[in-house]
């Protein structure tokens, strides 16, 4: 059952992140966004490129997921979804926003919004995985640090450092934007 639970949940949020998608290519530009000399916008090919690392990555336990999603200019948007380990929260799934997220050719930096008095700091890079073809199970990895802040009652705050690697999901579990009509 635990499984089934799991995998409807994931469903739910591939959803969610799907519809987000389409709604955020539909959305129109500022109307000052014309204004601005072309020299200070990105190149095309360049942001093109970064927003190849948009998608699904694992997070630290099995279920758990990051989802990362490449902007205009670096911006950086996106969430993990994990377990809660706390006492009022143990087993739960929780959801933490990105509150900054930048990427800088492929160095890429996160933090989360607190939730349950933890947040999550990440620095590292974008680097191609073992997958050999755009799309299959690890094509690109998220390799860094990832520091785990936990605030007590006390609002001392308690970090732990790790090195991780989360690996991008295969994306043929999700529908291709190309086919919305």
């Amino acid at each position: 059952m635990k499984k089934t639970e799991t995998f409807l949940l994931m469903m739910g949020v591939l959803v969610i992140w799907v519809t987000s998608g389409i709604a955020a290519q539909e959305a129109k530009p500022p109307a000052d966004a014309a204004a601005k000399p072309a020299e200070a916008a990105p190149a095309p090919e360049a942001d093109k490129d970064a927003k190849v690392y948009s998608g699904m990555y694992t997070f630290l336990k099995e279920g758990e997921f990051v989802q990362i999603t490449v902007e205009d200019e670096g911006r950086v948007t996106g969430f993990i979804s994990r377990y809660g380990d706390g006492d009022s929260d143990k087993g739960a799934f929780l959801d933490q926003f990105f509150k900054t997220g930048k990427l800088d050719g492929s160095k890429l930096s996160f933090t989360t919004e607190l939730v349950h008095g933890v947040g999550f700091d990440f620095k590292g890079s974008v680097e191609r995985g073992e997958g050999k073809n755009p799309g299959d199970d690890a094509y690109f990895v998220l390799k860094g640090t990832l520091t785990e802040n936990v605030s007590d009652v006390n609002k001392k705050v308690t970090s732990h450092s790790r090195d991780v690697a989360f690996k991008m999901f295969p994306q043929d579990a999700s529908p291709s934007p190309d086919v919305r009509k």
